[in-house]
C-alpha cells in the first residue's frame, strides 16, 4: 500500500513541473524569437518483483519490473524556426536559418534570436537594456541617425551632417554540434555556452530587416498540455487523499482489533 504514496506523490510533483514549463511557454507566446521548452519525465530506480511461496522462500518467480517513483528527466528546448512577423520597425531584425545574434551582457557574451532592438542614449544598438548588440569583430554598433538601410545585415546610413557611411554589420554566429548540448537557456530569451563550445561565424543565414521572428510556441498545443497536466494533478491529489483515509483507518479502527 505504501507504494501508492510513492507513485502518486512523484506523479504529482512531475505534473507540477510540467505545468510550470507549459505556463512559461504560454507567457512567451508573443515574445520575439522565443523557443519553447518541453519537459521529459522518466522512472527512477526500477525494481524487479518476485513471487515466492508462503513457507518456502527459496523458490521464486519473476513477475516483472516496476518503479515507484516518476521524476523529471530533462527539459528540452525546441529550436525550430518560428514564423516571421513584418513590423516595419527600423530596429527590428529576424534571422532565417541557423544562428544567433550576439549580445554583450554583464555576464559576458550571450546569444539570442530576439531581434527587437533599440538604441540607447549614446546611439548604440541594444536589446531590452540587457546589453549592446555586437557587430563584426565584437564591436558594438552605433547608429547616429534614423536615415539608414540594411543589406544582408550591414547597416548603411548617413550621419547628421549628411555624410554616407557604414554603421556596422550584425554579428551572427552558430555552434558546432547539437544545440541541446552546447547551449544553456537563460532569462529574457538569452543563451549562454560552455567554454568548450565551438563558435563559428554563420554566413548562410539571412538577416531580414523590419521583421521579427515569432515565438515557436503553439497556444493550442500548450493549452492542451496544460489541461492534461492539471487533470492528472487533480486526479493524483484525490487518490492520495483516499490513500490517506485508508491508512488512517488501518492505524485506528483495525489497530484496536
Amino acid at each position: 500500500m505504501y507504494q501508492g504514496f510513492y507513485n502518486l506523490t512523484s506523479g504529482m510533483l512531475t505534473q507540477q513541473r510540467t505545468l510550470n514549463t507549459v505556463s512559461n511557454n504560454m507567457v512567451n507566446v508573443q515574445t520575439p524569437g522565443y523557443k519553447s521548452d518541453k519537459m521529459v519525465s522518466s522512472t527512477f530506480e526500477e525494481e524487479m518483483l518476485y513471487r515466492t511461496g508462503k513457507r518456502n522462500k527459496s523458490r521464486y518467480t519473476e513477475l516483472g519490473v516496476t518503479s515507484k517513483i516518476r521524476t523529471a528527466q530533462r527539459t528540452y528546448v525546441n529550436y525550430e524556426q518560428g514564423s516571421f512577423n513584418p513590423t516595419g520597425g527600423i530596429y527590428d531584425f529576424a534571422l532565417s536559418g541557423r544562428g544567433f545574434f550576439c549580445i554583450d551582457t554583464p555576464n559576458g557574451v550571450q546569444y539570442t534570436r530576439n531581434g527587437s532592438f533599440r538604441v540607447d542614449e549614446e546611439g548604440y544598438l541594444t536589446l531590452n537594456n540587457l546589453g549592446r548588440v555586437q557587430g563584426e569583430g565584437g564591436q558594438p554598433i552605433q547608429i547616429t541617425s534614423e536615415d539608414f538601410v540594411v543589406t544582408n545585415g550591414t547597416i548603411y546610413g548617413r550621419d547628421m551632417d549628411g555624410t554616407s557611411r557604414e554603421f556596422g554589420t550584425l554579428r551572427v554566429v552558430d555552434f558546432e554540434g547539437n544545440y541541446q548540448d552546447v547551449l544553456h537557456k537563460e532569462d529574457y530569451g538569452l543563451y549562454s555556452t560552455d567554454a568548450a563550445a565551438q563558435e563559428v561565424n554563420q554566413t548562410e543565414s539571412a538577416v531580414i530587416w523590419k521583421t521579427l521572428e515569432r515565438s515557436n510556441s503553439d497556444m493550442v498545443e500548450e493549452m492542451t498540455a496544460m489541461m492534461t497536466a492539471q487533470r492528472a494533478l487533480q486526479s493524483g491529489a484525490q487518490v492520495l487523499k483516499m490513500y490517506d483515509q485508508v491508512m488512517s483507518k488501518s492505524a485506528t479502527d483495525i489497530g484496536r482489533l
